[in-house]
């Protein structure tokens, strides 16, 4: 992957990346919104959101009906329309319009704008308008940050013909977080962390991660969310961390979660 243009206007103060998925965006507190305060107070913060499920209620308005391959749905042409006007309209409104009744200034951007993602293909036969990161141009984020709003990125981007395509979020936000230097990349769920015989674990590493999927400790859907989280980390992103949609993201100054870094890092207790 490349990179282009890097945040030097933001370097007094630590980027980080929040990923919030598309099953948490209904269900996101106003607590959750209301400590994005005291996030911006430590750091400068962008936003990529999914929007499977408000995307899916549009499809079966619109009577669209799904085409799959192997289990994965199929986008379209017109599913790819949908997914626009989802993800770039209704599920960014809903998220700019949350932070600004916290007083936070916030802006929608489409990763297809301003080359903001360019992407290509990861199946155009069987899987249609899907693609993967293959480069990231922050600089748009960068003038966002610059001026003091805290951009809300929508994870689809464009081939280098022109072509629209959908992004997973979990992938687009790693993409970004490693392309803006981010120290810390944050995955939202509607759990408090990784739970391991439901004790929240505080600190892990791949390594450790590795293990427990193995001996199933790590199972369903926490599954690709911590496969994401590992793969994201670099030696510019030192640390991914899981983390609750339903209470406060900060307590005494220190994001609450799992850690996850290459090397452990337990908290202060």
């Amino acid at each position: 992957m490349t990179t282009s243009k890097s945040m030097q206007a933001t370097e007094h103060k630590p980027v980080i990346v929040v990923k919030l998925g598309g099953s948490m965006t209904d269900q996101l507190t106003d607590e959750f919104y209301q400590s994005f305060r005291s996030v911006l107070a430590h750091y400068h913060c962008i936003i990529v959101h999914g929007g499977g499920p408000a995307i899916n209620r549009m499809l079966e308005q619109l009577k669209i009906e799904g085409e799959f391959y192997n289990g994965l749905r199929k986008t379209t042409a017109p599913t790819m329309a949908v997914v626009e006007m989802v993800l770039g309209g209704q599920v960014s409104a809903q998220i700019t319009g949350s932070l600004a009744a916290q007083g936070i200034s916030a802006i929608g951007v489409k990763g297809s704008e301003a080359d903001l993602l360019t992407c290509s293909f990861v199946d155009e036969k069987n899987l249609g308008y899907v693609g993967q990161v293959e480069a990231v141009e922050p600089g748009v984020l960068n003038h966002i940050l610059e001026g003091g709003y805290l951009p809300v990125v929508a994870p689809f981007g464009k081939t280098s013909d022109g072509v629209t395509v959908n992004v997973n979020a979990d992938m687009a936000a790693g993409a970004i977080a490693r392309a803006v230097g981010a120290k810390k990349l944050l995955y939202v769920t509607d759990v408090p962390g990784i739970l391991i015989n439901g004790s929240l674990l505080d600190a892990t590493t791949p390594e450790e991660i590795e293990s427990m999927i193995e001996d199933g400790s790590i199972y369903g859907g926490m599954i690709p969310k911590v496969k994401s989280a590992v793969e994201a980390l670099s030696d510019d992103l030192e640390e991914v961390l899981i983390v609750s949609g339903e209470t406060a993201l900060m307590e005494h100054g220190t994001i609450k979660g799992t850690s996850i870094s290459e090397k452990r890092k337990e908290k202060v207790k």
